[in-house]
């Protein structure tokens, strides 16, 4: 009888010029069952999102409802109702922020009032659609509300040039409030509404009248 054994060779592969061998270390998890301490998880796609995409930011959309609500007669082809059927957080608060950084001079306080004054001044007039029948959320009014504060920033530098004009100013003012409640009011007030659409509309004209007296002081 032939009897004996053969002693397995150490086989190394030369993978790119570099020799390739499982350590001691790694053998002895493997066989103890701990392998799952050497994986190494692939990246996930999900956690490479640029930083816009992450915090669902659209430019684009922002831009674009900025145009619906800066040019609100339906004779220039916007789709202007996507600003009430798609609202968005960040553009919106944007436009608030922005609006109370150029009322911020001189009285630190009018940031905390513009924003209380669009959170709850946008509940009123959600709650107040609501009662007369009207389908909106409370998502869409405070964009709406929002948004339609644009009218007001773009006439701050202009009652700058001519506030010591009384006359000029006070009209400037009033064709802004109009301006933005009309963007607003055109928004919100719909069909629904039939002969209860002054019912909202005055008090949205009253919160853009309080907006721009945030603005020329608290």
């Amino acid at each position: 009888d032939l009897t004996g054994s053969i002693t397995t060779p150490d086989v190394k592969l030369n993978l790119g010029g570099e020799f390739s061998k499982e350590s001691t270390a790694t053998t002895f998890l493997r066989q103890r069952g701990y392998g799952w301490l050497l994986e190494v998880e692939d990246d996930d796609p999900e956690d490479n999102k640029p930083l816009l995409e992450e915090l669902d930011i659209d430019l684009k959309d922002i831009y674009y409802k900025i145009r619906c609500v800066l040019m609100p007669m339906p004779s220039l082809g916007f789709n202007r109702q996507v600003v009430r059927d798609n609202p968005d957080f960040w553009g919106p608060l944007a436009v608030v922020l922005f609006f109370s950084m150029i009322s911020l001079y001189g009285q630190f306080k009018v940031v905390s009032w513009i924003i209380t004054i669009w959170i709850f001044g946008s509940l009123t007039i959600f709650l107040l659609a609501r009662v007369l029948g009207g389908e909106v959320a409370y998502g869409q009014v405070l964009g709406v509300i929002g948004y339609s504060l644009l009218p007001l920033i773009v006439i701050a530098p202009v009652l700058l040039v001519v506030g010591s004009f009384e006359v000029v100013s006070t009209l400037i003012k009033l064709f802004g409030v109009f301006w933005a409640a009309y963007s607003a009011a055109s928004l919100l007030v719909g069909e629904e509404f039939k002969t209860k659409k002054p019912l909202l509309i005055y008090p949205i004209f009253l919160l853009y009248i309080y907006f721009l007296s945030l603005y020329t002081g608290v």
